[in-house]
């Protein structure tokens, strides 16, 4: 079967506001997901199996939200992806944060920098071609005294080859740990709504 390639990138791109309404959007049903079951266990029974279904099903999506995917256009300027909600375009030139989001399946470590800009326009970046773009970003930024210097996380630097590589541990670790935490207590407080503990 003959592999199709994706539709190129629009030449008009969304504006900002369409954007983030989409961007909110599309958190909302994440979040949507995950309180189902504490809703539909009041009603009825089977709200375990329900939140089983849901759980890793709004994990998924709140990663891959602002995650860019091909075709993806990366200036000097400017990089534009598309994402589950929509075309998303991040000025490179008025950064305000990068930090990196990392997830675990099946034995693999997932990694998306996750650009912000003074528009308050997010985008994951987890292309090869993303990074050497935001990399000679960020060095222009530093150069140039008269654009504000964005906040970096150090796991990020670490991510895009500038910081110290135990940054990197740290956080992967740490997060680990966090997301183990977090989906414990889901689990605990899905069996009490179910009757179960």
């Amino acid at each position: 079967m003959p592999r199709t390639r994706p539709a190129p990138l629009p030449r008009e791109l969304p504006d900002v506001g369409t954007v983030r309404r989409r961007a909110r959007a599309g958190a909302s049903l994440a979040v949507g997901l995950l309180v189902l079951p504490f809703s539909a266990g009041v009603l009825a029974e089977g709200a375990t199996t329900l939140g089983l279904l849901t759980c890793p099903l709004a994990f998924l999506l709140f990663s891959a939200l602002c995650e860019e995917s091909p075709p993806a256009r990366h200036s000097a300027t400017r990089m534009t992806a598309r994402t589950l909600t929509g075309v998303r375009s991040v000025d490179l030139n008025h950064i305000t944060s990068i930090r990196l989001l990392t997830t675990f399946s099946y034995g693999s470590t997932y990694r998306t920098i996750v650009v912000r800009d003074g528009h308050g326009v997010r985008l994951g970046v987890t292309s090869a071609a993303g990074r050497r773009a935001l990399n000679k970003a960020l060095e222009r930024q530093t150069v140039d005294s008269t654009l504000r210097r964005p906040r970096v996380s150090r796991a990020a630097r670490a991510c895009l080859g500038t910081g110290r590589p135990s940054h990197l541990a740290v956080h992967t670790v740490l997060v680990f740990l966090a997301q183990v935490e977090v989906i414990c207590a889901y689990l605990v407080a899905l069996l009490k709504v179910g009757g179960i503990g």
